[in-house]
């Protein structure tokens, strides 16, 4: 019995207390409506608005290459280092060539044996077919057997074998000696390329004088970078917007305050899974060779211009039950009414609203104590703004 009385007693208690609490939160919702809050407010503007896309990358040179020996040996000579620009066809290092220089002569000396042999075989074919002239002659009249002319006729075709085969090894010998003497150039090392800038620059040094090369081990690079390549990556919202020929403006920490212009010149056409983001290479004219390849750059590019678009600052706009808007300021009444706004571009501080056409003036603080027609202050009228000391009211939130 005394249990079921305390539990009387708790439920009571819990019941006074929820109506308390129900009665101060009616209350203060009153109260919330019908305080006045102080804004602040800026005017809606008509100007021209710009989408612009920030993005970083790094610089790349416009092509590069690496110079490699296509032979194995020790490294003789090397005549450049960094930084020096380079011709087409330049001499670029020296290897030791004694080997192939050797090689060289051998297949020389092998094909002047082959040649020999071929005068060799010209001349027994030679006589080889006068004899088989001769027997044959003498078989006509009878005085030669048959087995004289078959076997005079067989040395001859001998003769026109051999001779055949000894061409067959000048031209053996011959192509022999070709490969040598290529394999032999090879020990002199040029930086060559089609296409491009006639004089370029070495990059890189990869190897010192006296080292033992492989085949196709890197001497030194070779960089374009009278134009370079800058490498950004756009998200998956800017791709569709990116368009070859499009200008961007890139700066880099190196020079403070300076811009380079250059343009799109390739979008890739996938997006990175990893990141869903689309790779594009912008083309940056460089002829006084202030930047380098390697350097971090951050760009711009405009993707569109509206005139005579409809602004707002963007501390005006708020958001209620999932709706985008701003807070009209009513002068006279002072009252803030909430206007549901489409956004377009989005510039810095400024947001261009799309629809519906706008006039006045909106709130930018104090907004989020704001509702549909709440009641406001100005600061034309003396009141305080959120924030601020002074006497006016200070609602929490």
């Amino acid at each position: 019995m005394k249990k079921l009385v305390l539990i009387l007693i708790l439920l009571g208690i819990a019941a006074l207390t929820g109506c308390r609490l129900a009665t101060s939160k009616d209350s203060q919702g009153s109260q919330r409506r019908t305080v006045a809050v102080a804004v602040e407010v800026a005017p809606v503007q008509k100007t021209s608005i710009k989408d612009i896309g920030s993005f970083t990358g790094s610089l790349l040179p416009k092509s590069q290459f690496l110079i490699a020996p296509k032979i194995g040996s020790r490294l003789k000579e090397l005549v450049v280092n960094v930084g020096d620009l380079v011709e087409r066809d330049q001499l670029i290092a020296r290897l030791d060539d004694e080997e192939y220089v050797q090689q060289a002569e051998e297949a020389q000396a092998e094909l002047q044996v082959s040649e020999a042999n071929v005068e060799a075989c010209a001349s027994a074919l030679e006589v080889a077919k006068r004899e088989f002239d001769r027997v044959k002659a003498l078989r006509e009249k009878k005085i030669a057997s048959v087995s004289e002319l078959d076997a005079a006729e067989a040395d001859f075709k001998a003769g026109q074998a051999k001779h055949k085969v000894a061409l067959a090894q000048v031209a053996q010998r011959a192509a022999a000696l070709k490969g040598a003497q290529i394999r032999l150039s090879y020990a002199t090392v040029r930086a060559s390329w089609e296409t491009g800038d006639e004089r370029r620059v070495v990059g890189e040094r990869f190897v010192d004088e006296g080292a033992l090369l492989k085949a196709n081990e890197p001497i030194v690079s070779i960089l374009e970078t009278h134009s370079l390549t800058a490498v950004i990556h756009v998200i998956e919202r800017d791709y569709p917007q990116a368009k070859i020929g499009q200008d961007v403006i890139v700066a880099t920490d190196a020079y403070p305050g300076k811009t380079f212009t250059g343009r799109i010149v390739r979008i890739a056409p996938l997006l990175k899974e990893s990141s869903r983001q689309g790779r594009l290479e912008v083309q940056i004219p460089n002829p006084d060779g202030l930047l380098k390849p390697g350097m971090f750059i951050r760009a711009s590019i405009e993707f569109a211009r509206h005139e005579d678009a409809t602004v707002v600052p963007v501390e005006a706009l708020a958001k209620r039950n999932g709706t985008q808007g701003v807070f009209l300021a009513d002068a006279k009444a002072r009252k803030a009414n909430f206007v549901p706004v489409t956004v377009g571009i989005v510039d810095g501080e400024v947001a261009e609203v799309l629809k519906p056409a706008l006039s006045g003036q909106v709130v930018t603080l104090g907004q989020h104590l704001l509702e549909d027609g709440s009641s406001i202050t100005l600061p034309s009228d003396g009141a305080n703004v959120p924030g601020k000391e002074g006497p006016g009211p200070q609602v929490g939130k």
